[in-house]
């Protein structure tokens, strides 16, 4: 962690809603004007979309899984690395994973390639990750770390089948049948690489549909906000006005000491609501030094 140059994560798996949240914090940027180092957690895969599906076809010759969720896939010492550097010198380098056509043509790339490396910009307020892990660790790297604010999207599982589903047949062009074994494959990483990952992040917003989604291989749409509640549990923070966020959100409620319940339309408002403080806090102490009150 770093008062000089913080940064804040989110991290989740593919489809659990990350981008949701990466909205409503650069919404929060923006008013609070503050300039941001992005940085896209896709862009520290190993393998390109072709070296990926080669990769995968001789860890099935070999009677093994490989996965974007686990490290044979993914350069967790080089994100830790990032997260080491920028916390000490506010620099470090990245690049993007062109995931669709629109993402590649302004590169005159194709999808599934990477754009060079390159620094992050100069001066900037802080470092914004949003990918699958910002919190990861294990026995040669821990980049959680290194977070000043980890935030987690955690949608029950049948929820983030649904999301990743529909997602990658309808955004990126994959057949049912491929997002299908790509779940299946991932199991084994999900368990060991993401799951953990929420135990060790400051606050997480757990989506729960209120409709079935008891098979998600044959559902044909995501449920609504509306049709959710989202669970949001504080750890090792203290000093949590749970009174105002009751009075603020209409439908709030309290289902542990740590953990407040709000209506899946008000996601968002209580995503600027709780959030803002913390950056504007994190800023804080960043212009006059100090450390940050708001963790135990």
């Amino acid at each position: 962690m770093s008062v000089k140059h913080p940064i804040i994560a989110v991290t989740g798996s593919s489809g659990a809603g990350t981008t949701t949240t990466s909205q409503a914090l650069r919404h929060i940027f923006r008013n609070l004007r503050i300039h941001a180092a992005c940085v896209e957690g896709d862009s520290f895969h190993r393998y390109s979309r072709p070296e990926m599906e080669l990769a995968i076809r001789k860890a099935q010759e070999q009677g093994r899984h490989i996965s974007y969720f686990g490290p044979e896939a993914n350069d967790f010492a080089r994100l830790e690395a990032l997260f080491r550097e920028y916390g000490q010198t506010g620099n470090g380098e990245v690049r993007r994973y062109l995931h669709s056509f629109d993402d590649a043509v302004p590169y005159n790339q194709t999808p599934g390639t990477f754009t060079p490396w390159e620094p992050l910009p100069q001066h900037t307020d802080l470092l914004f990750y949003e990918g699958l892990h910002g919190g990861v660790a294990g026995e040669d790297y821990d980049v959680a770390q290194h977070v000043d604010l980890l935030i987690g999207m955690v949608p029950i599982v049948n929820l983030e089948w649904i999301q990743k589903l529909l997602r990658d047949t309808s955004e990126r062009g994959h057949s049912r049948e491929v997002v299908t074994q790509s779940i299946i494959r991932s199991m084994d990483d999900y368990i060991h690489h993401i799951v953990p990952q929420f135990s060790r992040t400051h606050i997480n917003f757990q989506r729960v549909p209120t409709v079935d989604t008891s098979n998600p291989f044959s559902a044909k749409d995501i449920p609504s906000l509306d049709e959710s509640f989202v669970v949001i549990r504080f750890r090792g923070m203290k000093h949590v006005d749970f009174p105002y966020y009751l009075q603020m959100i209409d439908g709030a409620f309290m289902s542990r000491v740590n953990t407040l319940v709000v209506p899946g339309g008000k996601m968002v408002f209580a995503m600027e609501l709780i959030l803002t403080p913390l950056i504007e806090e994190i800023l804080e102490k960043k212009a006059n030094g100090g450390t940050v009150e708001w963790l135990k």
